[in-house]
């Protein structure tokens, strides 16, 4: 039977409501404009700029609540807000203490949220309030950018022992649930599908370790089995439908499609290794063996179905594709999207960008657009989805250096770079 995390202490994350520290005082001061206490949804741009005053004071709040080993004598001291923005009017801006860190999120937490190396702050999607934090640090050792396991709503995390869960968004509960002893007590985890978190889990008696489901309710264990003598001692969760992609050491040993549900293994196929992995309702798709490029693998017994693969003297990898079911959008490294019907892979439309692509840009498919997050000076372009045409629908003019991001809750939009995050408002903004 499962325990809250309350009732744990070792490897636990710090996380309060706000309103529930030291004398209820909440934290929302460094929403530097927009929102209900902004006057009014659509701030003027003038309004965008005035919000300095209040960074100060919102940097002083993060560091009390965050309760980290600063010396007490240590400032934040205000950063300028941009001067110039180009595109939509932001319904809020907030600016954080610190760079933020996207990539850290494994999964998809249906909030706005500023993610940084030390934590993650949930900001309400309305005003841009802080509504809640939690620390959770890169572990020792681990690099800044180390992954925070979410779905359903949860961060999910170990102690010894035991997934704990906490509850980030919406009424869900936080839990902590207990792994059978014989199982081992070193759990690692790989990321969650909304509806099952997935992991390992080690003992001194099984060198190869465990493969295991818990429910993301707290219901209790799904299944678990050994990890296979060969080919078997790497897991990433794909993105929908409950399965997984493993592999092992042994390039011999191929890829293995998993059944999240049973854990049983669907179909192997030859590989090892991919630098990515990303499916839809027809396909798997990876890099294919030993060259750059994107194979589509038949989902019910990854029989290789088409490829896209760079030409003669042509340099390029493909990044993780996107679908909407009917089309595989392909982004490229030397910034160039290639859009493929699902079904045969047959080439309907190409759009080069003003800019080259890596891992940090990681595009958002909306019903009618890719939105491509670029570097800090290109912003966020649209391509639209039918015919390829190519928009920018949002930039400013900095400070900053790190690569945009956009997300969504399904209802609005956001995009930020460096320390400062927009919420474009509703979709469909393109």
């Amino acid at each position: 039977m499962g325990s809250t995390p309350a009732d744990r202490s070792a490897g636990e994350a710090s996380w309060r409501w706000d309103g529930e520290d030291e004398g209820g005082t909440t934290a929302p001061a460094d929403v530097v404009s927009g929102g209900e206490d902004g006057g009014g949804p659509r701030p003027s741009r003038r309004r965008l700029l005035i919000g300095a005053g209040a960074l100060a004071a919102g940097a002083a709040v993060w560091g009390v609540s965050r309760r980290m080993s600063a010396a007490p004598t240590e400032k934040l001291q205000p950063r300028p807000l941009p001067s110039k923005l180009v595109g939509p009017e932001p319904l809020w801006v907030y600016q954080g203490p610190e760079p933020m860190t996207p990539d850290r999120l494994n999964g998809r937490l249906f909030a706005p949220a500023y993610v940084t190396a030390k934590g993650v702050r949930i900001l309400d999607p309305a005003s841009g309030a802080v509504v809640g934090t939690v620390e959770e640090p890169a572990l020792r050792g681990r690099p800044e950018d180390s992954p925070l396991i979410v779905g359903a709503g949860r961060l999910f995390t170990t102690s010894t022992g035991h997934v704990d869960a906490r509850a980030l968004t919406g009424p869900a509960a936080g839990w902590s649930q207990p792994l059978p002893p014989e199982l081992g007590e070193r759990i690692s985890l790989f990321g969650s599908d909304g509806a099952q978190v997935y992991g390992t889990v080690e003992s001194r008696t099984d060198t190869r370790g465990t493969l295991f489901a818990v429910d993301v309710t707290g219901n209790g264990l799904l299944w678990s089995r050994p990890f296979a003598d060969r080919g078997e001692n790497a897991v990433t969760v794909l993105p929908i439908g409950g399965r997984l992609l493993t592999w092992g050491a042994d390039p011999t040993a191929g890829m293995s499609l998993v059944d999240g549900t049973t854990g049983r293994r669907l179909w192997t196929t030859a590989g090892s290794a991919p630098a990515w992995s990303m499916m839809d309702q027809q396909h798997v798709y990876l890099p294919p063996p030993g060259a750059p490029g994107v194979q589509a693998l038949r989902l019910e017994d990854g029989a290789p179905r088409w490829s896209v693969r760079p030409g003669p003297g042509e340099e390029w990898r493909a990044l993780p594709p996107l679908s909407d079911g009917y089309r595989v959008y392909v982004p490229r490294d030397n910034g160039l999207i290639t859009a493929h019907e699902a079904g045969s892979g047959e080439q309907t439309w190409q759009c080069q960008l003003p800019f080259r692509l890596d891992r940090r840009c990681r595009p958002l498919l909306l019903s009618s657009a890719l939105l491509v997050p670029g570097p800090a000076a290109a912003g966020v372009v649209a391509v639209e989805a039918e015919k390829g045409g190519l928009s920018t629908i949002f930039s400013d003019t900095g400070p900053g250096v790190a690569v945009w991001s956009v997300t969504s809750d399904g209802t609005r939009l956001y995009a930020g770079h460096d320390s400062t995050l927009y919420c474009l408002g509703e979709l469909p903004v393109p």
